[in-house]
């Protein structure tokens, strides 16, 4: 083998394709690890944000400011974040991610502790960070994986999550009445304790993902680099404006995401008002995490099998559904339990089908910029969505907001047929083949 062949087979790193499997194998579990316990520590503390903010601000128009703290959080740290990790690969990207997501969710209990609102408001846009480091994470799968296999790749870690996301919300309540001798208010409980899952889940990261899985990725390809330049925010804007499945991609994650974060964040504050205690809401968040998380596999293998823009159609199809249920429950939890379920089983379908079209249809150099800029268009259109929620459930009820949330999706729906009808037979039987081809000459990502 020639000097040549031998870096594009090996890479600068000195990995070659045949070393993929193991590397693999001994990267996804530290992935999953640490998306149990990210999982864990948002979900704890997102529990009763909305709860928390009501109760210090004394109003329900205010309270959905809480959970938008933390979407624009994760939305402004996107890109940093992204810019980290394309120069220095994804491990320090995400211990710092999970840092400030520590560092966050202290201050959200000294601003509990003290009865500063705005404090508050700081310190849940730090508490977004772990968030992000959550989202950033499926990209981390999707590094090393073969191309027909992505989507179940980023499915696999997005499950991960399910674990420690259904158990935070049912720990929200004992996690507030351990703190009740510290002089720390029950509902910031659940923040004190966030705070040491997320410092875990650094170290965890920071010692044992090993190789980095983007940097990797990068070595084994040297020839498409692109060098700085093609790897910039710039370049990944442009890759997104040439390519419509990408365009694609990018609304549905970030209209899946924001329809389910307006929903969600003020379905607590619609339950207390019929009723239900801190043990039913955290019941009926348990459930909708568990629609977002336990069932991506399930979409994961349907994206693979059936192609993208079919499972971005059932995404809308099953958002729809839970907009209609949960809008018109009323009294009846039950009803509302199992809108939120579908609700998180649609943010399911649009977050794995739309990530994994994403990856597929931007140049290998610019994806890591994209996938930034695509978490901070997702994140910052979720907070828009989180304050006008309060906003429109204070003016008009919940079931409004949950209405206005379908409309969000006929945009989407429209866009999906016209990416789907201009798919051209003669680049693949499939209407959502990659817009970039892989190069004859690359090392084989099969096992």
């Amino acid at each position: 083998m020639n000097a040549g062949k031998k870096t594009a087979a090996t890479g600068r790193a000195g990995v070659s394709a045949a070393d993929l499997p193991a590397l693999r194998r001994r990267i996804t579990p530290v992935l999953i690890v640490s998306q149990i316990l990210g999982g864990l520590g948002v979900a704890t503390g997102i529990a009763l944000a909305t709860v928390l903010a009501q109760e210090m601000s004394g109003t329900e128009a205010l309270a959905g400011l809480a959970p938008t703290a933390s979407v624009a959080g994760t939305a402004l740290l996107s890109v940093p974040l992204a810019a980290l990790m394309t120069a220095r690969g994804r491990r320090p990207g995400l211990v710092l991610a999970y840092l400030i997501g520590a560092a966050g969710a202290g201050v959200v209990v000294l601003a509990a502790v003290v009865g500063s609102f705005p404090l508050l408001l700081v310190g849940m846009a730090g508490f977004g960070a772990a968030s992000s480091a959550n989202l950033q994470a499926r990209f981390a799968a999707a590094d090393l994986a073969e191309p027909e296999r992505r989507a179940r790749a980023i499915s696999t870690v997005v499950w991960a999550t399910t674990i420690g996301a259904v158990l935070g919300p049912n720990i929200a309540a004992p996690a507030g009445r351990s703190v009740s001798g510290l002089g720390i208010p029950e509902a910031a409980g659940p923040f004190l304790w966030a705070t040491g899952v997320f410092l875990i889940s650094a170290l965890v990261v920071a010692v044992l993902l090993r190789p980095d899985p983007l940097l990797t990725a990068r070595a084994l390809v040297p020839a498409e680099d692109g060098g700085r330049e093609g790897r910039s925010l710039r370049a990944g804007v442009r890759a997104v404006r040439e390519s419509p499945r990408a365009r694609l991609a990018l609304v549905t994650v970030a209209v899946s995401h924001t329809a389910m974060v307006s929903i969600m964040s003020m379905t607590p504050v619609a339950l207390s008002h019929h009723g239900a205690g801190i043990e039913l809401i955290g019941l009926v968040i348990s459930g909708h995490i568990a629609g977002m998380y336990a069932f991506s596999p399930v979409m994961g293998w349907l994206s693979d099998r059936l192609g993208r823009l079919s499972v971005i159609g059932l995404a809308v199809g099953l958002l729809s559904c839970a907009a209609l249920l949960a809008g018109t429950a009323g009294a009846s939890h039950a009803r509302s339990a199992a809108g939120l379920f579908l609700l998180g089983l649609g943010w399911s379908a649009g977050l794995v089908s739309g990530s994994a079209l994403l990856t597929d249809s931007v140049p290998g150099p610019a994806r890591a910029a994209v996938q930034g800029l695509s978490d901070l268009t997702t994140n910052a259109s979720a907070g828009i969505g989180g304050v006008a929620a309060g906003v429109i459930v204070a003016q008009a009820g919940y079931g409004w907001l949950n209405a206005i949330g379908a409309c969000l999706l006929l945009p989407l729906a429209a866009l999906a047929l016209l990416t789907g009808n201009r798919a051209s037979p003669a680049r693949s039987s499939r209407p959502d083949a990659p817009d970039t081809a892989v190069r004859p000459d690359a090392p084989s990502l099969k096992d």
